[in-house]
């Protein structure tokens, strides 16, 4: 069984920066490809970007794209989400999770539960002054 481990989330004031960080466990981050998805309260779940096994593919919402960038580092096992200019807006639960089967080719921004098949438990960013 795959663990699936956020990190990274907190309070910034707008225009400020995170940066998230996702682990996968029992296994090596690079044979997974990798979404980035957000749950603000009482909206759905949203796909905000993804990134294929080797990186190749990367896929990044239009409420974010300039803003937020998605990247891999295979030899830290980890999995980015670089986030800028920051807004109210972006306030959310932010998850990971990993695509099965491994060594995917691409990904999607759909919140495909037969595909993402291991999720994390989210990390709280808030954005406010």
């Amino acid at each position: 069984q795959l663990q699936v481990v956020e990190s990274g989330g907190g309070l910034v004031q707008p225009g400020g920066s995170l940066r998230l960080s996702c682990v996968v466990s029992e296994s090596t981050v690079e044979s997974y490809a990798i979404g980035w998805f957000r749950q603000a309260p009482g909206k759905d779940r949203e796909g905000v970007s993804c990134i294929s096994s080797s990186g190749s593919f990367t896929s990044v919402a239009t409420s974010v794209k300039g803003r937020f960038t998605i990247s891999r580092d295979n030899a830290e096992n980890t999995v980015y989400l670089q986030m800028n200019s920051l807004e109210p807006e972006d306030t959310a639960i932010y998850y990971c999770a990993a695509i099965w089967p491994p060594y995917a080719s691409s990904c999607t921004l759909r919140v495909d539960e037969r595909r993402y098949k291991y999720w994390g438990q989210g990390t709280q960013v808030t954005v406010s002054s």
